[in-house]
């Protein structure tokens, strides 16, 4: 049984992009893995940060109208990183699946380049826009 050369490169190709295609979701989901602890530290800072302004503290009008205003901009923090998290948990939990790097809404493939850069992604870029 002879394998032609062309038969012979077909595979060979085949089987480098499986390879590639494996190293690709094992970066992906490690880089999930690393970014959900980071998510939950900054869930906790961002907690901690938007705790109120006891008003027996003294620290004059214009600062108070400044921590309230900190405070918002914490409040708007808090709530992305926590849609954050529960996205890469989602992410997470679809790994191993057909759904894996697929858009929810479109259900093309999405880049692995975007996944990394943004491991929460459930969209690809046009469906995200």
């Amino acid at each position: 049984m002879d394998i032609s050369i062309s038969d012979y490169l077909r595979k060979k190709i085949l089987s480098m992009n499986l390879y590639f295609y494996n190293m690709e979701n094992d970066d992906i989901k490690q880089k999930i893995l690393d970014e959900i602890p980071k998510t939950e530290k900054l869930i906790e800072e961002y907690k901690d940060m938007t705790k109120p302004v006891a008003p027996d503290v003294a620290i004059g009008r214009i600062s108070r109208m400044d921590a309230i205003n900190n405070r918002s901009v914490t409040e708007a923090s808090l709530r992305q990183a926590k849609l954050k998290l529960q996205s890469l948990k989602r992410v997470l939990s679809m790994y191993g699946t057909p759904e894996f790097g697929r858009c929810i809404k479109c259900k093309t493939q999405i880049p692995a380049g975007r996944i990394l850069l943004r491991p929460q992604s459930l969209h690809c870029v046009n469906c995200a826009k």
